[in-house]
């Protein structure tokens, strides 16, 4: 492997399967001690801004919305991402900062930009499907709403509509994988990909 090691997210919309996809991932590459977070959270900080921002039942205002999230995945960097990759592991991400470029970028209208201190991934996954049979997986599956999954339609289907725009920016790094395929395909797809890229990074 590579000495900066080896950055892998998974980004999509509302129950378009990318955390399990991104655990089946993990699983896979078990023997390279791979370190999974999920976004917001793994920090003991980042937890308290998850749960401040999405179970609270807080009116949040936009712009301070997006400021809690990017504090969260900072001290995530800070703590977990950055020092993983420096000691050359590969690091798997379920949301990173595509989520806020497409959530409080696209879909709340604001102006985003990377912050220099968050490392860009090597390769992202975007799990494009129907908005609304994602939203419907969630219900199906009786999981309490959080404030971001209690936005509205149009607010989910701008958010899908800044994903695609983020993957047609980025070519080199982002992937489409269609979110309709079943679980053991999607994964399989994901691996076709990861695979060659680890082996040159050896």
């Amino acid at each position: 492997m590579a000495k900066q090691g080896f950055f892998i997210t998974f980004e999509g919309t509302e129950g378009s399967g990318k955390t399990t996809q991104a655990e089946l991932l993990a699983e896979w590459l078990e023997k390279r001690n791979p370190v999974l977070v999920r976004e917001p959270g793994g920090t003991e900080l980042s937890e308290q801004i998850r749960d401040t921002l999405l179970y609270r039942g807080l009116e949040i205002d936009p712009e301070a919305e997006m400021y809690l999230f990017m504090a969260s995945r900072r001290q995530l960097v800070a703590e977990v991402i950055a020092p993983a990759l420096a000691a050359a592991q590969i690091v798997i991400a379920d949301r990173y900062h595509d989520s806020t470029l497409a959530y409080q970028g696209g879909a709340r209208g604001l102006a985003t930009t990377w912050p220099p201190s968050f490392p860009r991934p090597d390769i992202t996954f975007l799990l494009v499907g129907d908005v609304e049979a994602g939203l419907g997986r969630h219900e199906a599956a009786g999981k309490r709403k959080d404030r971001m999954e209690q936005e509205s339609l149009e607010f989910h289907r701008k958010v899908a509509e800044a994903y695609e725009r983020l993957a047609a920016a980025e070519p080199q790094r982002f992937v489409r994988l269609d979110a309709t395929g079943s679980r053991d395909k999607i994964q399989f797809e994901v691996r076709d990909h990861v695979k060659p890229l680890l082996d040159g990074a050896e």
